[in-house]
């Protein structure tokens, strides 16, 4: 089991600096880096201050020279905002920047908000179209020379300039939730990246379950690799781990409201939620996440990841965005390395 921090600038209050976020977040990755982890992942989104992240590959490669060790992923990019001849470029580019440690990660996007900011009319079967669609697209172009007649793109013969630094290329993962999304990844021969969100560990087992399914229809492709994103905080105690389940549930609630897209956003800040809409949200509770995130003091965080382990996963990215202080993230991601990480070496 390999172990990676799934992360982002987050700002919730318009008091917060946006400057101080990015030396913070670089701060995270440092120790992440310096404590052996495997990776870190970040992902694009666009005008929500919920999660900063325009360009995965801009923080990618200013945190290529900042790291020594982690492979550096993108945790994801949306599929239907990129064209492919842009993508295989800037991705191939940011490979040789990055000397070979890149990991592209590709999705088909979540949020309504940006659909109908970037591609008005674009809904979720739009977006996975897109993405089926851009992934061989982008190896064909890594190959060099190659002509695209598609759906959603077209262009004549194309080789990417740059061509990357890993051949054939960057390692591709495609988040995946329902089956037809793993059938896809693993026909493609692409690594798979899974969420449970909210979910239990009932969740975590179905993802597996599907994934392997997709393993066994497609025999002749080498089995890739799974990787579980999951929020977690490796507690002190009790009652920090109660703390814990409480800002995880408020960022739960917040993550929902941007989801809906039904309330109003002023500069880039959704409207504050009360604690009693927080309270009577009907599936999100810190009971929940109590029981459904890994939160806990460290014997339990690694029971619940050797169970994970267990399974098949074999990466489990931390994600660590969960609206907390700078202060009580980099505790909890000191924690991680120093109780829970050595008991996976």
């Amino acid at each position: 089991m390999k172990f990676s921090l799934f992360i982002h600038m987050e700002r919730v209050s318009a008091e917060d600096d946006q400057k101080q976020l990015y030396d913070e977040m670089i701060e995270l990755c440092r120790i992440a880096d310096e404590g052996g982890m495997h990776a870190i992942w970040t992902g694009e989104h666009h005008g929500m201050n919920f999660t900063i992240a325009p360009n995965p590959l801009l923080n990618l490669v200013d945190l290529a020279r900042r790291t020594k060790n982690v492979r550096l992923g993108t945790g994801t990019v949306i599929a239907p905002f990129w064209h492919p001849i842009r993508l295989a470029g800037e991705a191939a580019m940011a490979d040789i920047i990055m000397d070979g440690r890149l990991d592209l990660g590709i999705a088909r996007g979540a949020y309504n908000f940006e659909y109908e900011r970037l591609m008005p009319g674009l809904d979720a079967w739009g977006a996975g179209g897109r993405m089926r669609e851009l992934v061989p697209a982008i190896r064909k172009l890594w190959e060099g020379d190659y002509e695209h007649a598609g759906e959603y793109w077209q262009f004549p013969k194309t080789t990417s300039s740059p061509k990357p630094v890993q051949q054939p290329g960057p390692p591709i993962w495609v988040a995946a939730r329902d089956p037809n999304s793993h059938d896809f990844a693993v026909a493609n021969g692409c690594n798979v990246q899974v969420t449970p969100l909210h979910l239990g560990d009932e969740e975590v087992v179905s993802l597996m379950d599907r994934f392997n399914a997709a393993c066994a229809a497609h025999p002749e492709v080498p089995r890739p690799k799974i990787m579980v994103l999951r929020h977690a905080y490796v507690a002190d105690s009790e009652a920090d781990a109660q703390l814990a389940a409480e800002e995880i549930n408020r960022f739960y609630c917040y993550f929902g409201a941007w989801f809906k897209n039904e309330r109003p956003i002023t500069q880039g800040l959704i409207q504050q939620l009360t604690d009693e809409e927080i309270a009577a949200h009907p599936f999100y509770t810190a009971a929940g996440m109590r029981k459904n995130q890994i939160i806990g003091e460290a014997p339990e965080v690694i029971a619940r990841i050797k169970g994970y382990e267990a399974l098949g996963y074999d990466e489990f990215s931390f994600w660590i965005d969960t609206g907390m202080s700078f202060e009580r993230k980099k505790a909890s991601l000191e924690r991680l390395i120093r109780d829970v990480m050595p008991a996976f070496a």
